[in-house]
């Protein structure tokens, strides 16, 4: 089984949950994030009760950089781990 590249898949996750989470943000920032919030509640059977707060590019910025960096440790430890499970 070949080995994962800790470093590599510690980017690919921060990478992927930061692209996640910005579009997130835009959709905040362009105002369709109320609408997609009250939506997927109400197809899980749940009464919406969620407010959006109004963007914030701090905040944003916030939520991005934790998204990133919760990614690269989560990354980080998984490709280790499974090196080290399948090295025998």
């Amino acid at each position: 089984m070949k080995a994962i590249h800790p470093i590599k898949a510690a980017v690919t996750l921060a990478v992927l949950l930061m692209l996640f989470h910005a579009c997130w943000a835009a959709a905040v920032a362009i105002g369709w994030a109320q609408p997609l919030i009250d939506f997927i509640l109400r197809v899980h059977f749940i009464q919406p009760f969620y407010v959006i707060l109004p963007f914030d590019f701090v905040t944003a910025f916030m939520l991005l950089a934790m998204t990133g960096g919760v990614g690269f440790i989560v990354g980080l430890v998984f490709a280790t781990l499974w090196n080290r499970l399948h090295a025998y």
